[in-house]
């Protein structure tokens, strides 16, 4: 695109989401996927009143002109936005993969999804400390949450097990390795002044899951929104080759009748083959697909702004985060 076409490209992207009634209760949305919107390794994140353009190109000095221009063109569209962060994800330089500030030096510390209100980072690391992808799996833990015990792995900054207090769940127990990333759910909490159970647990999966069973615990709702690949002592994370043994290690802390959420972010990894591995455990009788949640129309583009595909097949979900409901039985029936 030149940068004529960019421009005009730019605000219609835009105008579609100002016209997505999903996103009137919503503070944080994605303005431009580049990705899938016609400029790959540019993406564009509202949060209240601040811009954050991610430039996620492997050579950053290519989108240098493109995002001067987009720069300028989001001063001009949105006139009543006070900061504008550019994070560089491939850059050599540790600042710049945090952001840059282009505008203003004030960037939120919170921002409000569905009358909730979640703590916010911007400059955490190289992500924003936030998944706006999983909205519609908050609301569905919103909507299915209440007087459930929650158990949520990979938790990052806890916003799944946030939605989930807000929903009224009995408890929700957050782990992830990272207690930084735990702090920010312990925010999110105060925020809303919550008075559910929350208890932050820093530990590998492996070694939870372990102590877990140990101890016998079972949980109505278990959440695994685990890394593409990620490896320690305990144990290996690979989405693209091995989920299902991922989920076999978190399935006997599922109660009877109860549900895990999974999540396979993976770029390469098809729909088709997420579905497979499904079928492989349901063949057992004791899984079942309940449910595939779907990524908002301003994450995967809109069918009039969308210009290419992902490299792999998501479908029958709509995007590479691939999120399914899975009804789990146990032989013991044990709740």
């Amino acid at each position: 695109m030149n940068q004529g076409e960019l421009t005009i490209h730019l605000r219609r992207c835009f105008w579609f989401r100002q016209q997505d009634a999903s996103l009137v209760n919503c503070q944080g949305y994605r303005l431009f996927n580049g990705f899938y919107e016609g400029l790959p390794g540019l993406v564009i994140d509202r949060y209240a009143n601040t811009l954050v353009i991610k430039n996620h190109s492997r050579q950053p000095e290519s989108l240098a002109k493109q995002i001067e221009q987009i720069a300028h063109s989001l001063h001009d569209t949105f006139p009543e936005i006070e900061s504008l962060l550019l994070k560089t994800r491939h850059s050599q330089d540790a600042e710049e993969r945090r952001g840059q500030h282009l505008k203003g030096q004030h960037l939120p510390m919170s921002f409000t999804e569905n009358d909730v209100n979640y703590s916010l980072d911007l400059r955490l690391n190289q992500d924003d400390s936030f998944y706006l992808d999983t909205r519609n799996l908050r609301t569905w833990l919103l909507q299915k949450s209440r007087d459930k015990r929650v158990l949520n792995f990979f938790a990052y900054t806890g916003s799944l097990g946030i939605a989930a207090l807000a929903g009224q769940a009995a408890s929700v127990l957050q782990t992830d390795s990272n207690n930084t990333f735990l702090d920010q759910a312990e925010q999110s909490r105060q925020l809303n002044k919550f008075s559910g159970q929350m208890r932050l647990w820093t530990s590998d999966y492996f070694k939870a899951v372990a102590r877990l069973k140990q101890a016998k615990s079972l949980y109505d709702i278990v959440i695994l929104d685990a890394p593409f690949f990620s490896q320690s002592r305990f144990g290996e994370v690979d989405l693209q080759n091995d989920t299902i043994s991922l989920i076999n290690k978190a399935r006997p802390l599922v109660a009877h009748e109860g549900r895990l959420v999974v999540i396979n972010n993976s770029l390469f990894v098809p729909g088709s083959q997420v579905i497979d591995e499904i079928e492989q455990m349901s063949r057992s009788g004791y899984v079942s697909l309940e449910q595939v949640i779907e990524i908002p129309a301003d994450v995967t583009g809109y069918p009039e702004t969308i210009r290419s595909a992902p490299p792999a097949d998501p479908s029958p979900f709509n995007h590479p985060t691939k999120i399914a409901i899975l009804r789990i039985n146990r032989k013991d029936k044990a709740v």
